[in-house]
């Protein structure tokens, strides 16, 4: 599931009081509710903020864990609101360049032409 990693997984887990080492088919329905709940409202649980992936949202000001579906929205609204104000990180993004300070010289040049034409 995307926004669940391994280590928030874990952390989920403890505060629901299940076994780490059961299959997930294997997790009754009572289990699985328990979980879901800690999923949905982390900071109820006591699940530290830093832990969360969308730490001061731009709207609402709010720290939140968002899952799946939710995640690809975000970034997508993100991105277009970068772009929108002419943002250097939503230009290269737009551009389909490397945004975070990466050497562009000599790698990633996949899908690109490449190289020097030989004469005949």
């Amino acid at each position: 599931i995307r926004g669940i990693g391994r280590r928030f997984s874990n952390i989920v887990c403890k505060k629901a009081e299940v076994d780490m080492n059961k299959r997930a088919g294997e997790c009754t329905a009572e289990e699985l509710e328990r979980m879901m709940t800690i999923v949905a409202n982390p900071r109820n649980y006591k699940i530290p903020e830093w832990f969360l992936n969308r730490q001061r949202d731009y709207k609402t000001g709010r720290t939140l864990h968002l899952v799946s579906g939710a995640i690809d929205s975000v970034m997508r609204d993100d991105l277009e609101r970068l772009k929108k104000i002419r943002n250097h990180r939503g230009l290269r993004t737009y551009w389909g360049l490397r945004v975070r300070g990466q050497h562009t010289k000599t790698t990633g040049r996949a899908g690109k032409t490449q190289g020097v034409a030989k004469k005949k």
